[in-house]
């Protein structure tokens, strides 16, 4: 039974983002697999110092609400992030998130890391109000690497365009389905 974590990372309660990964955190429920929710606006989570405090023990110094995450991601068989765009990347709240990811980058150098190599799979849900041609690429780099970081692998990524007002999404039940069929399909 996989342990997958959905990582919230709008600042709005119930907004789009929201929608579409509860959908697809739905999707896995449906094989009782053990699921987590991080609601990143809820946690205090301060910015990396870049202190490299982590780099001698691939343990961040900083004591914040990151330290419960740690223990969530580095039992984690399945991450699925998600947020809105803004200006072209991910939320600020789920950036500080990633860019904590910084220590288990160094415990996977450092040798410490838990599982070892090929961690697991990673997911990234996001909606954009706007049509830009280059709306997502911001987002989906970020991702890549913060997984890269936790040696997890990209597995796939849903971005929808144009949608903006909060709810908005449900207007788009095509795009509730996929969410709902994207870990789903390649898990089982």
């Amino acid at each position: 039974m996989p342990k997958v974590i959905g990582i919230y990372g709008s600042p709005r309660n119930g907004g789009n983002t929201d929608l579409l990964l509860d959908s697809a955190l739905e999707g896995t429920q449906e094989h009782d697999d053990d699921v987590n929710k991080v609601y990143v606006r809820d946690l205090k989570i301060a910015g990396c110092r870049g202190c490299d405090g982590c780099a001698k023990t691939g343990t961040c110094i900083v004591q914040d609400d990151m330290q419960d995450i740690y223990n969530l991601m580095d039992d984690a068989d399945v991450i699925i992030l998600s947020s809105p765009i803004f200006f072209y990347g991910l939320t600020s709240q789920i950036k500080a998130l990633i860019d904590r990811g910084q220590a288990m980058w160094w415990r996977k150098r450092l040798g410490k890391d838990k599982k070892g190599n090929d961690r697991g799979r990673g997911y990234l849900i996001a909606v954009g109000a706007t049509r830009g041609k280059n709306l997502f690429e911001g987002g989906e780099l970020t991702a890549r690497y913060f997984f890269d970081a936790l040696d997890m692998s990209y597995e796939g990524d849903l971005f929808f365009r144009g949608i903006e007002s909060m709810g908005a999404v449900k207007e788009h039940p095509d795009a509730l389905q996929q969410a709902y069929d994207l870990v789903k399909k390649q898990l089982f």
